[in-house]
């Protein structure tokens, strides 16, 4: 449908439509003009130069009318000009991935014509984002019709206007042909096969693929420990003294699983062309507020915010806010125990069914309890980083991610961890591992996949009873399915997807020795997750724009640090089995030397074994110095030439 909508600009270029612009009902007409003229405007003026056409949305009798939603398209030469801007890497004659510019663009494998086709709709999509974000106030004293809308030379003009609410939101619209093809291989059919990664980041870019890359990835890697886990809960489930095997196991399995997988995601990245990409320099986030001043890098004038009271507002409020909620968990769980104690009392006073079925509600409760506190927390840090004003997006995010990932770690593990080492109860662990585990995985089921699907079907059920009423039986028109698209939630990144194989990948490397039936648990949750999710991205969400990632980010550390904490955690699970204590009958003082000395040595192992396997294949390392050799070369020569021109 969005191809019968094409249209003719001003200048004449026809246009498919690729993002929506949706302005406030009450913006100023002439900010909505100024707004599309430097839009429309020609890049020597500082325009982005793109192709604009306005969309009525609703006009109905039951609806209110928005005359501020435009779709924003671009030709071809524009696409191909900003490509080489935003440093896209394409695939070169010869096979390797190189930077794209347009001089060189009949060299490029794929290249034919004029250029249609050869950017992918997420990379055009991509481009005109970047074009949008970068349209930068030049004389403008202020947005016009918005006097406390305060602009300055080099000032960002979509932030700005996002700041202040005259714009509302930005989406690039979802392909009903290429969705259609893309769900059908990746989530309509049952298969056992991997998911086609090269579609979703042709569809939806680099950074979720990788995500959906690692979870099939993990899952993958779940499944030894799941092979290990099944018949020892069949035939050693209440023999603790032969869990130091699996402990073993676990510490090589959660040592080698990182290691491996940075290799997988640089063969991915280098594919893409994004593994050797420069990131573009950082602009300051549209949260970000101060005092007007001079960047030292860009000398643009910008807003500028003490470090100094940056740092005092973190130190001073976010620290012991952070330390205050670690005490409340604290305390929860303490409680939890309480009732742990008081459920076995009653069990024990009157054994039956029902004082049976009592002894598992403190973990359920407990559970669900941990669950609610995250969410919670989770605004609290959100809420906290943004009052924090941190410049760059990076740095919010970093922030973010350290409180949300020490609050998580303690409320979901600090049970556990005193069962295992100040009770000592091993029966105990079990039974809240697998009640902590189970409980968060039906709460997350519910809330991510049949929460979504039963609103996405509502949703839809509205929209095309509504267009019924006026059409009849007809496939929804492109105006409809705009305003259908506006309605969808935003999705907001893969933060908390990370964050949920995060502290699965916990439960299982750390404690699943005791509990081996963890690692199948977190296999069939993930096999679920991934139809689930792509579910969601298909249907559920507004089209996310494509996010160039060469890797998973911080979330690499986030984990390379749960195997070391694992790591800890197995061996002192070793040292606590009967079957190693009855090697130190006598002498506590030299378990403990004992098992100090086997962690440093695994320790000592994971640092050499990151060290032995490279980061990167040998092949792709080859193909990347080559690169790097011939720019060197063609630099050589280009030196010469321009000293030989005369001045």
């Amino acid at each position: 449908m969005q191809m019968d909508l094409r249209a003719s600009d001003a200048g004449g270029a026809a246009f498919a439509p690729l993002v929506v612009l949706e302005l406030a009902t009450h913006a100023k007409e002439e900010a909505v003009t100024w707004l599309l003229g430097r839009i429309r405007d020609d890049e020597r003026n500082g325009g982005a130069e793109l192709l604009v056409q306005q969309l009525q949305i609703g006009g109905r009798d039951d609806q209110k009318t928005n005359p501020n939603v435009f779709l924003v398209g671009s030709t071809w030469h524009r696409l191909l000009r900003g490509a080489e801007e935003v440093g896209l890497f394409k695939e070169f004659h010869d096979g390797s991935m190189r930077g794209f510019t347009f001089s060189n663009r009949e060299r490029f494998r794929d290249f034919q014509g004029d250029g249609d086709g050869f950017l992918s709709a997420a990379e055009c999509q991509y481009i005109i984002k970047h074009e949008l974000d970068t349209l930068r106030a030049r004389d403008e004293a202020h947005v016009p019709g918005y006097p406390k809308a305060k602009l300055y030379p080099g000032k960002s003009i979509i932030r700005r206007l996002q700041s202040h609410s005259i714009l509302v939101q930005v989406f690039p619209l979802h392909d009903k042909e290429e969705l259609k093809r893309l769900s059908f291989s990746w989530y309509r059919r049952i298969k056992l096969s991997f998911q086609p990664l090269d579609d979703i980041r042709h569809y939806f870019g680099e950074g979720l693929a990788l995500y959906f890359g690692f979870l099939e990835y993990f899952t993958f890697a779940l499944v030894p420990m799941a092979l290990v886990g099944i018949p020892y809960y069949l035939f050693d489930w209440e023999n603790y003294d032969k869990y130091v095997l699996i402990a073993v196991f676990n510490l090589v399995w959660s040592t080698v699983f990182l290691e491996v997988w940075k290799r997988c995601s640089a063969t991915l990245a280098y594919g893409w062309g994004t593994l050797s990409r420069k990131m573009a320099f950082e602009e300051p986030r549209p949260g970000f507020h101060g005092v007007l001043g001079l960047n030292p890098v860009t000398g643009r004038e910008e807003p500028i915010y003490p470090n100094a009271k940056r740092q005092l507002r973190i130190y001073l409020v976010s620290v012991p806010f952070v330390l205050l909620c670690l005490y409340l968990s604290l305390h929860v769980m303490m409680i939890y125990f309480s009732m742990e104690v008081w459920a076995l009392s009653a069990y024990e006073a009157e054994p039956g069914v029902l004082s049976s079925v009592l002894l598992f509600v403190p973990s359920i409760v407990y559970a669900v309890v941990i669950e609610a506190m995250n969410l919670a927390y989770r605004y609290a840090a959100e809420f906290l980083t943004d009052w924090e004003n941190h410049r760059l997006e990076s740095s919010y995010q970093n922030h973010l991610v350290l409180k949300v990932l020490v609050f998580n770690f303690v409320n979901c593990f600090a049970s556990l961890f005193y069962i295992a080492f100040v009770m000592q109860d091993m029966v105990l662990l079990r039974q809240s591992l697998a009640t902590l585990l189970i409980t968060s995985q039906i709460l997350n089921q519910i809330m991510e996949a049949f929460l979504p699907y039963w609103l996405q079907r509502r949703r839809n059920k509205k929209a095309h009873r509504r267009v019924w009423r006026v059409m009849g039986d007809k496939e929804l028109p492109f105006r409809e399915q705009v305003q259908l698209e506006a309605d969808m939630s935003t999705y907001l990144g893969t933060f908390d997807d990370y964050l949920e194989q995060f502290l699965l990948f916990g439960y299982v490397s750390l404690f699943s020795c005791v509990y081996p039936l963890a690692a199948v648990l977190v296999v069939l949750n993930n096999v679920t997750e991934v139809y689930s999710d792509a579910f969601k991205m298909c249907h559920v969400f507004k089209r996310p724009f494509s996010v160039p990632a060469a890797n998973i980010g911080v979330w690499q550390l986030a984990f390379e640090t749960m195997s070391v904490i694992a790591v800890v955690t197995n061996c002192a699970l070793i040292g606590l089995s009967p079957q190693v204590q009855a090697y130190f009958p006598e002498s506590d003082t030299h378990l403990i030397l004992m098992v100090v000395s086997v962690e440093h040595v695994l320790l000592a192992f994971k640092c050499i074994l990151a060290f032995v396997i490279p980061d990167v294949p040998k092949q792709i390392q080859i193909k990347l110095a080559h690169l790097e050799f011939e720019s060197l070369e063609a630099l050589k020569k280009k030196v010469p030439m321009l000293q030989r021109k005369p001045k």
